[in-house]
């Protein structure tokens, strides 16, 4: 049997690996995080054609896509979005309420209190702790900076 230098296997492996497509995966995120924002898009036309305010429009768009990235992760149907749309479907609002109900839905066998309610925020917490930390941070320097003026 033929022994290979390290140099031969790596050129066989480098032939054996699969080329990424990267203009086919920027394509479709384009077109999923896309049609995500349309979607928004179009809530927000409905909303504001009941009268509503632009504070509540907000309010209510941002609630409305929440809940529907949760309830389609839910019924397994986001996951499936994600694969094609990859960050497509992983910027937008949606993907946050698909990050926060994920690890909930893997954990439903352990019961509500210690599966669902316990894994909920594994993925998300971080995020929020981080996020609210900094925007703390920014407001503070905001307003020692801008106390001169």
């Amino acid at each position: 049997m033929d022994k290979m230098t390290n140099k031969e296997y790596q050129k066989y492996a480098e032939k054996k690996i699969p080329k990424p497509t990267y203009f086919k995966n920027i394509l479709y995120a384009f077109i999923v995080g896309g049609l995500i924002c349309v979607l928004g898009q179009i809530l927000r036309n409905i909303l504001f054609k009941y009268g509503l305010d632009e504070k509540t429009v907000t309010s209510a768009t941002s609630i409305l896509l929440v809940f529907l990235g949760s309830f389609l992760t839910g019924l397994g149907f986001y996951d499936k979005l994600g694969k094609i749309g990859g960050a497509g479907a992983a910027i937008p609002i949606t993907g946050f309420a698909n990050s926060i109900v994920s690890p909930a839905m893997e954990f439903k066998r352990e019961g509500f209190i210690f599966g669902v309610a316990a894994r909920m925020f594994s993925i998300a917490g971080p995020v929020l702790v981080y996020g609210v930390s900094s925007s703390i941070i920014v407001g503070i320097l905001y307003l020692l900076l801008s106390k001169g003026r």
